[in-house]
């Protein structure tokens, strides 16, 4: 009997192998918190493939000794989901994994509604679809929704290193010595998809020879084929990939277009458009901001786009991006104004909502002198009329100082200049 894929034998048996989703399997989180409690809701998980979905699910099945069953959406029939109710008539209760969950038609919808209603079925959707776009609202309100984020390269490590050292069900019984930049690349190229990770590596090991003492080597040289990404410059520590990140924002900031595209060159023949997307956007509004602020909404159709089509074509949308922020005027007072704000709050430096500002929509509001000396703006010339918002403590904070570098900001410290004096 063939033996099946690394991946899958990896798969978590507890909670507490889970790879990666701190946020919500960690000690106290939301999912380990109903794990310890036996109090499981229907769920639907979200995000890119192979993060972790179907392993959180695996894991919360182990956890809870719940009978567990997988299915798709589009491949498995209504008689197959009958089959899956039948056996949960039969022990009490199932926990279905449904992949593809947001392609599921009306007919296996209205079958499964019942079961999901009494409790009988645990349903655990993936999908890496927007579950708000794209899933039936009405299994949408039957169900808690968690976004699962790419596990970062060392959580991917701890993967590869779990499936080298597992005898039971990985290569402890193999003697494989992996380099680190092999591990290093294993870990980063994947870009956060643990089983594709766990792939690649299978692959390595099998496919490579034992020498004399019976020993597997994997390189570098190796790891790339068997990922099929090349490795971009990473130092032993795997720095290198957080250095080119850092290279390409801060050349964007500099308005340095040809370094900008070399480091764009650099991601893209990694193949990581993640990082890329997710930097880009972080410029448009860290680093251009409201300099320019539809360079925002264009890098992010551009980024959109470049996911649509995937490589090779991405390129040329982000290259696009990339030369528009590049070449756009600079901001970072919205950074620096949010900041202040947040120091302030920290700091535990808050202050009371003035009673004109508070709620007046109850009973005894008025009594409790809320919101009587409120002025609406809108009934005075302008739509503008001086009071007081800020807390007393805070009533003479300024925490956003505007630049001047873009029209658009000029336009906007001209009105709060204005607005400020009469204040004054």
């Amino acid at each position: 009997m063939q033996q099946k894929p690394l991946a899958f034998r990896m798969r978590p048996r507890t909670i507490e192998e889970v790879v990666g989703q701190q946020h919500l399997v960690a000690d106290g989180k939301i999912i380990a918190r109903m794990v310890k409690a036996k109090q499981l809701t229907s769920m639907i998980l979200y995000g890119p493939p192979g993060i972790g979905k179907t392993s959180i699910a695996s894991a919360i099945a182990g956890n809870t000794k719940y009978a567990f069953r997988t299915l798709n959406a589009v491949t498995n029939n209504k008689k197959d989901m009958e089959i899956v109710v039948a056996e949960a008539k039969m022990s009490g209760k199932v926990i279905l994994l449904l992949d593809e969950v947001h392609r599921l038609d009306k007919a296996k919808q209205d079958f499964l509604l019942p079961y999901l209603e009494n409790g009988l079925i645990t349903l655990i959707g993936a999908t890496t679809s927007n579950p708000y776009h794209a899933i039936n609202p009405a299994i949408r309100s039957r169900c808690q929704i968690f976004e699962l984020k790419p596990p970062e390269p060392e959580e991917v490590k701890i993967a590869l290193t779990s499936a080298l050292e597992d005898a039971e069900r990985g290569f402890g019984n193999v003697k494989v010595v992996l380099t680190d930049e092999a591990l290093n690349h294993f870990a980063i190229g994947s870009n956060g998809d643990v089983r594709s990770s766990l792939n690649a590596l299978e692959l390595a090991v099998l496919s490579s020879d034992k020498d004399e003492d019976g020993v597997i080597h994997i390189d570098l040289a190796t790891a790339e084929e068997c990922l099929q990404k090349k490795s971009f410059a990473a130092d032993k520590d795997g720095d290198g990939h957080y250095d080119v990140l850092s290279a390409f924002q801060k050349s964007i900031r500099g308005s340095d277009v040809d370094a900008a595209l070399h480091y764009l060159g650099r991601l893209i023949e990694a193949g990581d458009l993640i990082s890329i997307s997710r930097r880009l956007l972080v410029i448009a509004y860290e680093d251009v901001s409201l300099a320019s602020p539809q360079a925002g909404a264009r890098t992010l159709a551009a980024i959109e786009t470049a996911e649509r089509i995937g490589f090779p074509e991405a390129r040329i949308p982000l290259a696009n991006a990339v030369i528009e922020l590049c070449l756009s005027p600079k901001s970072n007072s919205a950074v620096l104004a949010i900041q202040s704000a947040l120091e302030d709050i920290q700091k535990g430096n808050v202050g009371e909502v003035p009673d004109h500002l508070r709620d007046a929509h109850y009973k005894g509001a008025k009594e409790l002198g809320r919101g009587i000396d409120y002025k609406y703006p809108h009934d005075f010339e302008n739509g503008w009329v001086p009071q007081q918002y800020l807390p007393n403590r805070l009533k003479n904070k300024q925490y956003y100082v505007p630049k001047k570098t873009g029209k658009f900001e000029q336009a906007l410290a001209t009105v709060y200049a204005k607005l400020t004096g009469r204040k004054k």
